[in-house]
């Protein structure tokens, strides 16, 4: 086989064009657009899966309430794709046109997390409670003395339980690290639901630099009124967003009053009527979380140490 070689003038306009073409393009928008037509494939492969199952139903009463009930279930999937599309573009709005590809070097990063508002000593439990309408929901954020290495960086690990009526629910592992800025960044999960104490979804897992996906900062070194950034970049999988809304509120506990508290705003494509505020107690962390549709909460009730 012959190679043919391109003359230089037009590897040059090659060249050229694809610079014009990074210059022009809203990658963060042509993200969303992406997302959305690989949400709408899915929903039309379920539909047609699901209809396949109603052609092997022989009444034909219930084979029409099967297809019925398909084309329910394919709309609704639709407009969750719409609704997914619609966060997405918000987010762009704040973010701007650009790529999220973050430059993580190693020697950026220091070995201890020590964020005001979010630091994370190894050996601090810190223990939450809020009742939901599913019952009383315990969660144990604990700091052991255990990292992992991802993407060249030493990240501190979070083992983080729930329990709602005693019964273990939610199971993790997190990574975070702290650049030499202060910034807290996350650099994955391994997140396993579980239902009467067996494993029911592992969803929301991933890890930096796994099948492209990417760290985010969980909390920045100095975060001001009206920042908005990613938490987490698994497209399809690990999505949320922060805003911050306030550096000054006031707020009560059971673990205490604590004062200049920062609150964030958190939203997620994936979860499109989600909506949750967070607020951050300096050389505490979070001290309380609230579910700002049904209004439950999760609130500090003490820290320990082991």
């Amino acid at each position: 086989m012959t190679t043919r070689l391109l003359p230089a003038c037009f590897t040059l306009v090659l060249a050229t064009g694809a610079a014009a073409f990074a210059a022009n393009t809203d990658f963060c928008q042509l993200t969303s657009w992406d997302a959305r037509n690989s949400c709408r494939v899915a929903a039309r492969s379920d539909f047609l899966l699901a209809s396949g199952k109603c052609d092997n139903v022989s009444s034909p009463t219930e084979r029409r309430d099967c297809r019925l009930q398909a084309q329910s279930d394919s709309l609704s999937a639709l407009q969750a794709c719409d609704a997914e599309y619609s966060v997405r573009q918000t987010g762009c709005q704040r973010m701007g046109p650009q790529p999220y590809d973050p430059l993580i070097d190693p020697s950026n990063f220091v070995d201890k997390i020590d964020n005001p508002y979010f630091p994370l000593v190894p050996g601090t439990v810190f223990i939450y409670e809020g009742h939901t309408a599913g019952g009383l929901v315990h969660t144990e954020f604990f700091v052991p003395h255990k990292t992992a290495q991802i993407l060249g960086v030493t990240a501190v690990e979070v083992h983080d339980t729930v329990t709602t009526n005693g019964e273990l629910t939610e199971d993790t592992l997190d990574w975070f690290a702290q650049d030499r800025d202060g910034n807290v960044w996350y650099f994955g999960e391994n997140t396993m639901e579980l239902i009467g104490g067996r494993p029911s979804t592992l969803s929301g897992t991933f890890t930096a630099g796994v099948d492209r996906a990417k760290p985010g900062i969980i909390m920045e070194a100095h975060p001001k009124k009206g920042d908005f950034y990613r938490q987490e970049f698994d497209l399809g999988n690990a999505e949320d967003f922060a805003d911050v809304k306030s550096l000054s509120d006031t707020v009560t506990v059971p673990a205490g009053k604590f004062t200049q508290c920062l609150r964030t705003r958190e939203t997620t494509p994936l979860e499109p009527d989600l909506k949750e505020a967070k607020w951050y107690a300096p050389g505490v962390g979070n001290i309380l979380t609230q579910d700002l549709v049904s209004g439950e909460k999760s609130e500090l009730i003490r820290i320990e140490f082991r």
